[in-house]
């Protein structure tokens, strides 16, 4: 029976030829093969081999210094296509300056990208993207000035009368995974992992096109051992196995953490009044956007605000019941981490593979999905994914904005300094920021307005002295805090005048009050 090699790190950076394209599967340091990352890395530094890589993933895969930030070095990398690069500084740094091509692929896209690629399908098929800078008609994804010219990776397609995307097959060279035990014939397990991602889509994908697999492990077992239904990967599909000599460094959990039992299912914890959040800008722009729930919701939470107050802000107000929480990882339940963690979450109920998740959010559509967001138009055209001269990428912004049934987006109504305070249940504007985010138009378009108002798609965009609703004659203001002028603290510091309700309300003072729970479960059940 065909079984791989054990190897070390730098065996197996050795392997990696020049011009390669190779996969990494991995989110945020989540599942990060820093044992075989660091080997390649320090190759390249030492001989300058190996050079003019592809590097291609599906999310965002650094702590803003590790991952696939080892591949940030130009002339290590000629080419990245990936969906998310906001904790990446470096790599952000190189696509900016235009040092190398870049590419995004919408996260849900390319998760599931690889399975059509195992299959031999002629790419994934999806109307994902349409209408945003994804589009081939708009940008094509590409990120930078030199990439304009070079060859689409997408296009749009017609079938049976109606416009398609299509994101084309990416021949892999290479595909670099982890897992947690691994046995003598190779056959791989990921217990101790806080996500299943799409491990073995991405392992067929790369033998579809006669790539070799190199997978990081952390524990050896016995051949046999490993329970069938355990098994991740098959080691027969596997060329090479690194065990990782330093798993408390290199192999960590998450980057909190180098493992907690929590965070991949095996227990279940106690809620302890630690986890209740202080009263800030982002607490009350995070409860007033859950006011928006119904009951037997389920909810998607996207990075930056939503991720860091959303589950929290649940969980303290008692309402975990009533709704679900779910995230693109594939968690369900529970109270999710946010930052540099983002994806993980302590006791939650089911965790799926991250390409099955976007079946979900691509298909039947998340209930209410919460993102946070930059800049937003008159048309109610969103950017979220190129802020000033970081290119960001769209993570699964767009595949789970562009299904869901409502969607709201939480951001502070200025950038750059805004400084807020709270007191007797009203808003004080202590210092204004210097960054105007509602603007007549968005650098980037992350979110097509028009195509949402077509299809009769719910949005609000939720901030913390003001809501808007996207309705057919555009953005409406239909909300401002207590304490807040309309005209010096709304309108003059937008780029544009919105259509102003005719039923303009007051935000519910409730959100401003230090009191836990602030109402939240009446409100919902109210609805």
């Amino acid at each position: 029976m065909k079984k791989p090699k054990f190897v070390t790190g730098e065996e197996a950076a050795a392997m990696i030829k020049d011009d390669s394209t190779i996969a990494t599967i991995g989110m945020t340091l989540v599942s990060a093969s820093e044992t075989i990352l660091k080997a390649v890395e320090k190759r390249f530094l030492e001989t300058g081999s190996p050079n003019h890589l592809t590097l291609v993933h599906s999310c965002g895969q650094s702590d803003r210094d590790r991952g696939i930030q080892h591949f940030s070095h130009e002339g290590m990398l000629y080419r990245i296509i990936g969906g998310h690069w906001g904790l990446q500084p470096r790599m952000m740094k190189l696509i900016a300056e235009n040092k190398i091509l870049a590419y995004c692929i919408p996260q849900g896209q390319f998760a599931q990208l690889y399975r059509s690629m195992a299959g031999g399908e002629p790419g994934k098929i999806t109307k994902v993207g349409l209408g945003t800078f994804i589009d081939p008609r708009i940008d094509g994804g590409k990120m930078n000035a030199i990439t304009k010219d070079a060859p689409d990776i997408v296009d749009v397609v017609t079938i049976d009368g109606e416009e398609y995307m299509r994101y084309k097959p990416i021949p892999l060279d290479y595909c670099i995974i982890r897992g947690t035990y691994v046995d003598e014939m190779g056959n791989l397990t990921t217990d101790e992992e806080a996500m299943q991602l799409e491990v073995f889509s991405a392992v067929m994908a790369c033998k579809k096109f006669g790539g070799k697999v190199i997978a990081q492990a952390k524990y050896k077992v016995k051949a046999g051992s490993l329970h069938c239904k355990r098994v991740t990967v098959p080691g027969i599909f596997i060329d090479a196995v690194v065990m990782c000599p330093n798993p408390e460094e290199d192999h960590r959990q998450t980057h909190s953490f180098a493992f907690d039992p929590a965070y991949c299912g095996d227990i279940k914890v106690p809620v302890s009044e630690s986890d209740v959040l202080p009263l800030n800008l982002r607490k009350v722009i995070g409860r007033r956007a859950l006011m928006e729930l119904h009951v037997d919701d389920v909810l998607n939470i996207g990075t930056g605000i939503p991720n860091d107050v959303v589950g929290p802000i649940i969980s303290e107000e008692g309402v975990g019941d009533d709704v679900t929480v779910t995230v693109e990882s594939g968690i369900y339940g529970g109270i999710p981490m946010g930052g540099v963690d983002f994806g993980i979450a302590k006791n939650n109920f089911a965790l799926l593979r991250h390409d099955d998740q976007f079946d979900y959010y691509n298909g039947a559509g998340v209930d209410v999905t919460y993102m946070g967001a930059g800049e937003i138009d008159p048309d109610g055209n969103v950017n979220a994914t190129k802020l000033g001269p970081n290119p960001t990428g769209a993570g699964g912004f767009i595949d789970i904005t562009t299904n869901a049934k409502h969607v709201v987006f939480c951001s502070s109504f200025t950038g750059k300094g805004l400084d807020c305070s709270f007191e007797d249940g009203r808003l004080h504007i202590n210092k204004e920021g210097s960054l105007i985010k509602f603007v007549n138009k968005v650098q980037q378009i992350s979110y097509n307005g028009k195509i949402a108002r077509e299809k009769r798609q719910k949005m609000h965009y939720v901030t913390e002295r003001a809501v808007f609703e996207l309705r057919p004659e555009g953005l409406v203001l239909t909300e401002i805090a207590p304490g807040i002028d309309l005209q010096t603290q709304i309108l003059d510091l937008m780029e544009f005048k919105p259509v102003i309700s005719e039923n303009l309300k007051e935000m519910n003072p409730a959100i401003f009050s230090e009191a836990v729970p602030y109402g939240l479960k009446d409100i919902i059940r109210n609805h």
